[in-house]
């Protein structure tokens, strides 16, 4: 049995019982349908051709009963398959969303690097609900079609072997029209799902960049755009219904196919008395029970495409392994002092043959604040990532108070480090649960002590509802300089002992970048603090500027010395001071 096998069938073993008894419900609604046939029969060759008709009510009214209470039986077994084998199918789909979320909780940047967050999206919601209804439908419809086959082929032998053996004829060509379908009828599905998850990942980006969008009034271009993507889709629908409706079309007709072929040779036997009128009427009550379960077996074949090329896509993901993890043996940091080492660091995207930047070598004692500055692109951003290992170095190792990074668990690793980008990211909830991020058991007098020390607490208490506002997706309704200052207050909250400040004023306007400065330097006392700088006036204090290029680090001090130097360092300033002249004049 193959793993990808071996998962699926996992998600089963909670809710075996719950299982079993589907199965024997299913097992006994097949079994009753199989008795209402013989009944008839029983009362057209036994009951009714007797002489005296008044001797056959008694026994006509017990039989009446009797099917009474099988279609009550009946009844309660198709309600339990069909409330609680849902219910089992949709606690199995909670499962597997679960296991694909916690999978997403995994997986390094480099995975995130190379999605679409809509795509992302599709695997955990859509590709799972037909996944749902084959966990359900699955096992029960095999169980069901085959005890009625069975079953009604039992029978009918019994009743007429050559009208049976007509029958019969038929059924390898069903068989093979339907198996010549499956694979094209995979692929369709296939191709609709792919289908949907680019609509979703159109929709997602629109979305989230509506205000783009909207100030440079493209809503036309977008909305073409996404005419075209919903069109794609649409055609790969009219391929899939296409394929269906033959599909389809072609089992009715092996049905009625059937049907005529039972009339016409019972017809025939009756007049040769090969068979009578009641096992002849008998024998098409049966037709159903026999042909039904082969469309359904047939039918299933599309369920089944359906709910695996979900699954195949859901355990694409699980399958990708992570690849940023704990080491064996790997401990958890305590007392951490900041002491932080870069031995012949170099680092290359994967999939990628050039490299970022090589033989990074750096020594930054605990409580330095350190500045980092270079062009666009030198991946100043990329080194300070590796601290916390959003990306794993390709060579060489960063140490932390002597320990390699790869030693110590991921988890206690990151709790030690408090990073403040520029592109704040808000959750859609309150001032209050956006504070507490930073330490989710925090109490609301540690909170506002964070906001207090973040230069928060006075615009949070100008808000409608103070610290439990809702501040909308990705904090839509503060200004940049507001989402900040929320954003230190969380690092506050967090407390640890090594910052990363990534061009965290290069986008508010000088007003703010003052009080979310003034934040700054205080959040970075007594911490071993890195400081991605774009504004170089920001850190003209530094105790240690590093001027990273492709080649590596070029040039290192503290500002006097660097300008000192006239290299690099002092032509980025000087620049950097034209452009603020500029814009005062």
């Amino acid at each position: 049995m193959s793993k990808k096998a071996k998962k699926f069938l996992s998600y089963y073993k909670p809710y075996l019982p719950l299982f079993f008894a589907d199965m024997f419900f299913a097992l006994l609604a097949a079994g009753i349908s199989l008795v209402y046939p013989m009944i008839v029969r029983y009362i057209t060759n036994n009951v009714i051709t007797g002489t005296n008709i008044t001797e056959s009510v008694p026994t006509i009214i017990k039989l009446i009963f009797l099917m009474v209470g099988l279609l009550i039986l009946e009844y309660i077994s198709n309600f339990f398959i069909s409330y609680k084998g849902h219910i089992m199918g949709a606690k199995m789909e909670y499962d597997m969303r679960n296991d694909i979320f916690e999978h997403y909780q995994k997986l390094s940047f480099n995975f995130f690097d190379n999605q679409k967050t809509g795509q992302l999206m599709t695997r955990i919601t859509n590709d799972l609900f037909d996944i749902t209804e084959l966990c359900h439908h699955g096992p029960e419809d095999i169980v069901i079609s085959i005890i009625k086959f069975v079953g009604a082929f039992v029978i009918l032998i019994q009743i007429n072997l050559p009208l049976t053996m007509i029958v019969f004829a038929f059924l390898p060509l069903m068989f093979f029209f339907a198996l010549k379908m499956r694979k094209k009828m995979s692929r369709a599905f296939r191709r609709n799902r792919e289908r949907v998850a680019e609509i979703n990942a159109q929709i997602e980006d629109n979305i989230s960049g509506i205000r783009v969008v909207k100030s440079f009034a493209n809503e036309p271009s977008e909305i073409d755009k996404f005419h075209e993507g919903n069109s794609r889709f649409v055609e790969s629908k009219r391929n899939s219904y296409w394929h269906m409706a033959t599909f389809h079309s072609g089992l009715s007709m092996f049905t009625g196919l059937i049907n005529v072929a039972v009339i016409a040779g019972g017809g025939l036997f009756i007049a040769h008395e090969i068979i009578d009128v009641a096992d002849l009427l008998t024998f098409m009550l049966y037709i159903n029970n026999l042909v039904d379960p082969v469309k359904k077996l047939i039918s299933f074949t599309e369920q089944f495409q359906n709910g695996m090329t979900g699954f195949d896509r859901f355990y694409e993901i699980l399958s990708i392994e992570p690849d940023i993890v704990d080491r064996s043996g790997a401990i958890t940091m305590k007392d951490v002092k900041g002491d932080i080492e870069f031995n012949n660091v170099s680092f290359k995207y994967d999939g990628t043959n050039t490299e970022v930047f090589k033989n990074i070598n750096l020594h930054v004692n605990a409580g330095d604040y350190m500045a980092l500055v270079g062009s666009s692109g030198v991946g100043k951003t990329t080194l300070c990532s590796l601290i916390p290992r959003f990306y794993e170095v390709s060579e060489g190792n960063i140490k932390i108070d002597g320990i390699d990074i790869r030693d110590i668990k991921l988890r206690s690793l990151r709790q030690k480090i408090g990073i403040v980008q520029q592109d704040v990211y808000l959750f859609a909830g309150t001032v209050m649960d956006n504070i507490r991020y930073g330490k989710q058991d925090a109490t609301e007098e540690e909170v506002v002590e964070a906001a207090m020390n973040a230069n928060a607490h006075e615009f949070i208490m100008e808000l409608p509802e103070g610290y439990n506002t809702y501040i909308g997706q990705r904090g839509i309704k503060l200004s940049g300089g507001q989402k900040q200052r929320l954003s230190i207050a969380r690092v506050f909250l967090k407390n640890p002992p090594i910052l990363i400040f990534d061009e965290a004023t290069s986008a508010l306007d000088n007003e703010s970048e003052k009080v979310v400065q003034d934040s700054l330097e205080k959040l970075a006392r007594n911490r071993t603090t890195f400081v991605i700088a774009h504004r170089l006036s920001t850190i003209k204090n530094a105790e240690k500027i590093l001027v990273l290029t492709e080649e590596g680090i070029e040039e290192t001090g503290t500002h006097e010395d660097l300008m000192e130097v006239d290299g690099i360092y002092a032509s980025l300033y000087r620049l950097a001071y034209e452009k603020d002249l500029e814009k005062h004049m």
